[in-house]
């Protein structure tokens, strides 16, 4: 099924594997990107050298395209996009808009730059800047989200832009990709249903937590990191909402430091991170402060499989998925819907 995203990135189908921090490792995105689709390993949460390790890694099984999730707001972001541009890597994703410049850089060094964005403003800036083209989530993903549904969201985009747009948010299945295609976009992109997959190296116990949540179980809370954060509704979680604000400062100071030392940042990089996130994502400095939970209370979940001490980003389909398929399988599986859904369409 070929697309505007399968043409600019080389691979044979329009999925993408979100870059999704602590998940997203040379493990999952080899097996995607071995399964004809794009891979995003999730670097955001790795130190430069751990970066290129699982970079290297990832090629070393697999030699398709794949690509690293960065974040454009980071005091050593040019660094790490010269980590890819020397490794050979395909894609860089970004969570928050990269400046023009790194834009610039990158795709002079043959790197496509895909942005991930959610409104139409952040979509018009970044295509205006030079992004190849663009994701568009919708408030059903999981994560970090915003407020307008996939659905409302992806049309104004479609609209707005003349850069390729990929889907993302609500989507689980074939019926979505054939949904996405028809609104004009050139794939879709998913997390929690690359996450659910045997490949995933999230713990046994994490993964189980996510099959028996319903629609219902999944919550959007400000109180991880200060921002609208979609996940599974657990005691934790509901802990961390009635927590006071001593509590929550002390938490917030010491995943601070402990996010500091798994990345490799000095302080001062931390501090100019801060600086730079509340600039760009207009935030109060208390906001700023909580910045460093979000990827703590991720990792004790996702790595270490402490379900109650740690949270679980989730898109609104973890409340319909109820299978652990490899990522082959499911990507076969997928690709075999949308083209059934798309055949079985009326001619007008």
């Amino acid at each position: 099924m070929p697309t505007a995203l399968t043409r600019l990135t080389g691979v044979t189908h329009p999925l993408v594997q979100t870059g999704m921090g602590w998940v997203a490792g040379p493990r999952l995105v080899a097996a995607t990107a071995e399964a004809g689709a794009l891979g995003i390993l999730g670097g955001a949460t790795m130190s430069p050298a751990a970066l290129r390790a699982a970079v290297r890694e990832v090629a070393s099984r697999t030699g398709r395209p794949f690509g690293v999730n960065l974040r454009a707001d980071a005091a050593d972001a040019a660094e790490r996009c010269a980590i890819l541009v020397q490794e050979g890597v395909k894609v860089a994703s970004f969570a928050l808009a990269p400046v023009p410049q790194l834009i610039a850089r990158l795709k002079d060094a043959g790197v496509v730059v895909v942005p991930t964005v959610g409104s139409r403003r952040h979509a018009e800036k970044v295509a205006a800047w030079g992004a190849d083209a663009i994701v568009v989530q919708g408030t059903e993903g999981g994560g970090h989200t915003g407020p307008v549904a996939t659905g409302v969201l992806l049309p104004q985009v479609l609209d707005a832009v003349d850069v390729p747009v990929i889907a993302a948010g609500g989507f689980h299945d074939g019926r979505g990709l054939a949904a996405a295609l028809a609104y004009g976009a050139c794939g879709i992109a998913m997390g929690t249903r690359f996450l659910l997959t045997a490949d995933s190296t999230v713990p046994a116990a994490v993964k189980a937590a996510y099959l028996a949540a319903g629609v219902r179980d999944v919550t959007v809370t400000t109180k991880v990191d200060g921002l609208p954060h979609r996940m599974l509704r657990t005691p934790f979680v509901t802990g961390l909402e009635r927590a006071g604000r001593a509590g929550t400062f002390v938490r917030a100071l010491r995943h601070s430091a402990a996010f500091r030392r798994l990345t490799g940042m000095r302080r001062r990089d931390l501090l100019r991170d801060g600086w730079a996130m509340k600039r760009s994502r207009d935030l109060m400095w208390s906001q700023v402060l909580l910045a460093a939970n979000a990827p703590m209370l991720l990792r004790a979940a996702m790595v270490e499989g402490r379900v109650e001490a740690g949270v679980m980003a989730a898109g609104q389909v973890a409340g319909v998925i109820d299978d652990l398929p490899s990522v082959a399988e499911l990507v076969e599986r997928v690709m075999a819907q949308a083209c059934a859904t798309l055949r079985g369409l009326p001619r007008p």
